[in-house]
């Protein structure tokens, strides 16, 4: 498939994106970061102009976020935070600079686990999922690198090496969904409080949050640098088994490509091949070795996923809508559970994640 098929398919989505209800989102989040990444891949102004729209009609002059509820403790909604650090880069403009630090002051708040991470949600009490690190640590680490002189980087570490700690199976190489500290959510394993599954966006969601955690951060700061690289080399050879030999791509249910209706998903595959493909760029992982995988997983969405409709629209498909582990007894974390979520079509983060690979694809393809 052509550039321009690719880039024309992107400009379409994100019109499509900017007419859509005034959200603050993780999505929403996605999205930005895309069109920020996508400007300097190509040297395309629309797409970063996309972006500083989304955010003008986020924050309100005075640095207020009109959608954001700041009482309701979702480390979710961290994620559109990173687009204030865009805007204000871009516009000098200091209603994001204040937008930022209530923000912050927000995360400083949030509830946590007696090992120290963040709550995932305050519904979701002592609770760690692997999405939460994306949507706080690179946003964090961003913040104490440039404004807070590092102060907080032990705390930043410290909560991916729990994730390690608490989430991570050595047998198969792969890291649980979730991890409940208090071993009272129904979902979890009385004895190792981790959820049954390996899901392929929360495992993208990982990869994404350590490599850039590691691009946010200061070099100088060695010894915390190299915690990063040696836990994101471990995770991305735990998973390379699991790619489909084929598309080279991730199913929904990763180790389970035999279930009756699993299938390859695009999100999960996009994260995780944005993941090599910049870790590749950046010289954690050796390009000789893993950019043709990297390469070959985005190649693998673009032939599978990235198709016509009958109208003859290019679309992305196969996009898990939503998956979660509880409140209750809801969302059991079961291969069946999984795999009963809906699909969806050019669905936000599926489509924010498929560009920012894109995007590493034009950065790696250059060099």
């Amino acid at each position: 498939m052509e550039n321009k098929q690719i880039l024309d398919f992107a400009t379409r989505c994100l019109r499509e994106y900017e007419a859509k209800e005034v959200k603050w989102n993780y999505e929403i989040g996605c999205v930005v970061i895309a069109c920020k990444q996508l400007y300097e891949a190509t040297g395309e102004r629309s797409f970063l102009d996309h972006a500083l729209r989304i955010m003008e009609e986020r924050v309100s002059p005075d640095g207020t976020i009109p959608a954001f509820r700041g009482d309701k403790y979702n480390i979710d909604n961290m994620n559109c935070g990173k687009g204030l650090l865009i805007a204000l880069d871009e516009t000098g403009d200091e209603r994001y600079k204040k937008a930022l630090e209530f923000l912050m002051g927000v995360l400083a708040k949030h509830p946590r686990c007696k090992c120290g991470n963040f709550w995932h949600k305050e519904i979701y009490p002592n609770q760690i999922w692997l999405d939460g690190l994306y949507m706080a640590q690179p946003l964090y680490m961003e913040y104490e690198t440039r404004y807070h002189n590092k102060e907080h980087y032990n705390d930043i570490i410290d909560q991916f090496v729990n994730v390690r700690k608490y989430l991570y199976d050595p047998k198969k190489g792969l890291y649980y969904h979730g991890y409940d500290e208090s071993r009272q959510a129904p979902w979890c394993n009385k004895e190792s409080g981790c959820s049954a599954n390996f899901w392929s966006r929360a495992c993208g969601w990982y990869l994404m949050a350590l490599v850039d955690t590691m691009d946010a951060m200061s070099e100088q700061i060695y010894e915390h640098y190299r915690t990063l690289e040696d836990l994101f080399r471990e995770a991305v050879h735990g998973l390379i088994p699991y790619l489909d030999p084929e598309s080279h791509m991730l199913y929904q249910v990763i180790d389970h490509p035999e279930a009756e209706g699993n299938y390859l998903e695009t999100s999960g595959s996009a994260m995780a091949a944005y993941a090599i493909l910049k870790a590749c760029r950046m010289g954690v992982l050796l390009q000789e070795k893993y950019l043709p995988v990297g390469r070959s997983m985005f190649e693998g969405i673009v032939k599978e996923k990235l198709r016509e409709d009958p109208q003859g629209t290019l679309r992305l498909y196969d996009i898990c809508d939503v998956a979660g582990l509880g409140p209750g007894t809801e969302r059991d974390g079961s291969v069946a559970y999984y795999l009963s979520e809906p699909k969806s079509v050019d669905e936000a983060k599926g489509v924010g994640a498929f560009l920012m690979a894109y995007s590493e694809y034009l950065k790696t393809g250059k060099e």
